[in-house]
């Protein structure tokens, strides 16, 4: 009899026809996660981690990897202060900040010296504008930075008047002007610490303070002194953090009470009456006097030197003696 439909599958026939289909699914799944593993691979790169892309597609170094370091906020710094540099004998706002810069490392002690008194703990922390119980007494002090022209006189007025002061001395200024710091201490007059190179102490980490300090101290040193334990910021530039460093280098910070205004020269409307004036105006127990040892750069004067001697004069007649800063030391 003729059919009368299509002739239906063997049963062989159906199962032959599922195992191909198994087999493509089998190979293709095959095929799919053989190419996931090679896209993993080239985009891990060698150390095997994946390396995040930056927006604009690169790739950006992997962790532990050498990249760019962002670059640090900006930090606007102390406000210049109106007090004179002791480098340019005049008012000079901070220099600029900056960059990270390897610290050179601090000398070795200077053979020989000895080692520096602990320092009184009612000193630590402070930057001090008088000295404490020193009664109807003044600390004359002197900065030197930029040169030495005010010296002879100054020093020829002290031994007259038969007054000791203080000065604080630069590195740099130590080096060059060795005898200089050798007069002073045969002369009977103490010394201290300027920093090295007059910098703003605020923008400088710990190692770099500590290399200004003790490569200042090296220098004073070598041309005989021991500044220690008598430190004056550069610019009166300090904060907390910068004073707990000099004190932990075995300094106290001494300011002032009373800026003469010398270095302000004659081209800047001080005179040597007004050096005196503002003096005899502030006087307290106590004090410490600012003054200057350089020349004005733009008009030569040396205000201070040609005023000290009715500085000294106008001190004892309020009824005042004196002292140095190692009173200090004492406390």
């Amino acid at each position: 009899m003729a059919a009368t439909g299509a002739e239906s599958p063997r049963p062989e026939q159906g199962r032959s026809a599922r195992r191909r289909v198994v087999a493509v699914v089998l190979a293709a799944t095959v095929i799919l996660l053989a190419a996931a593993v090679t896209i993993t691979l080239l985009v891990a790169g060698p150390g095997g981690t994946p390396s995040a892309t930056t927006s604009s597609g690169s790739l950006a170094p992997a962790p532990g990897t050498t990249g760019v370091s962002p670059s640090p906020t900006a930090d606007t710094g102390p406000t210049a202060d109106t007090e004179p540099t002791a480098t340019t004998g005049r008012p000079t706002p901070l220099p600029p900040e900056p960059g990270p810069t390897a610290s050179s490392p601090a000398p070795p002690a200077t053979p020989g010296a000895t080692a520096a008194p602990p320092l009184p703990p009612g000193l630590l922390g402070q930057d001090l504008t008088i000295i404490p119980g020193a009664g109807n007494n003044i600390a004359l002090t002197f900065d030197a930075g930029a040169n030495a022209t005010g010296l002879d006189s100054i020093l020829a007025t002290l031994a007259n008047r038969q007054v000791a002061g203080t000065f604080f001395l630069t590195g740099a200024w130590a080096a060059s002007n060795p005898s200089g710091v050798a007069r002073i201490v045969a002369s009977g007059h103490r010394v201290g610490n300027h920093s090295m190179t007059h910098p703003a102490m605020t923008r400088l980490p710990e190692p770099a303070i500590a290399a200004e300090i003790r490569d200042a101290e090296a220098a004073i040193a070598a041309a005989g002194g021991d500044p220690r334990p008598l430190f004056r910021f550069p610019f009166g530039d300090r904060d907390e953090r910068t004073i707990n460093a000099v004190n932990s280098l075995g300094y106290v910070p001494v300011r002032w009470t009373v800026d003469t205004l010398g270095w302000k020269g004659t081209s800047g409307g001080m005179s040597r009456s007004g050096v005196a004036e503002r003096v005899l105006g502030n006087l307290q127990p106590g004090g410490i006097i600012l003054m200057h040892l350089g020349s004005n750069p733009d008009d030569g004067s040396t205000l201070d030197a040609d005023a000290l001697a009715d500085v000294i004069d106008g001190i004892r007649a309020a009824g005042y003696g004196f002292v140095t800063l190692d009173r200090l030391q004492q406390l």
